[in-house]
């Protein structure tokens, strides 16, 4: 039997939905007019660059982005169009294909990072006090801890 939320959980629920979509769809369009790049591409870039060598498998960038495989060279056919992420195989496996952030994408996302930061600072952080920022940060470690949580494997 469905347990339908109750006011409170279905107020928390819609409340993350609109807000994630709100926020999500104003940095879109900061980094789409403004560099023609979607928050998804920005993602990518930014993945492989916190990443060791600027590089990553592509079945590990698929798992940060939350996307199939397909999703994600499709997410970079565009980059790769651009110069700013190439495609090589893995030394160590032959079997395995990189995403790699060139240095035109490192420039670019050099470039752009501060106009992303301005954009969570100003739709997100700032509408928030620090004892808020600090209930969501738990709030969302608690969520994403139940997905870890469901994904390991048993012993």
């Amino acid at each position: 039997m469905t347990a339908w939320l109750d006011d409170e959980e279905m107020a928390a629920w819609r409340g993350f939905v609109g807000v994630s979509s709100a926020v999500m769809g104003a940095l879109e369009a900061d980094l789409m007019s403004r560099y023609g790049i979607s928050a998804g591409d920005y993602g990518v870039l930014a993945n492989l660059s916190e990443s060791e060598g600027s590089r990553m498998r592509m079945c590990d960038l698929a798992g940060a982005l939350h996307l199939s495989p397909s999703g994600t060279t499709r997410r970079l056919d565009g980059l790769v169009r651009r110069g700013l992420v190439r495609r090589e195989p893995s030394a160590e496996d032959r079997r395995v294909m990189l995403a790699v952030l060139t240095d035109e994408g490192r420039q670019f996302l050099e470039e752009i990072a501060p106009v992303h930061v301005d954009g969570v600072r100003r739709h997100f952080i700032s509408q928030l006090s620090r004892t808020q920022l600090r209930n969501l940060a738990a709030a969302f470690r608690s969520v994403e801890n139940g997905f870890v949580e469901r994904t390991e494997p048993a012993d």
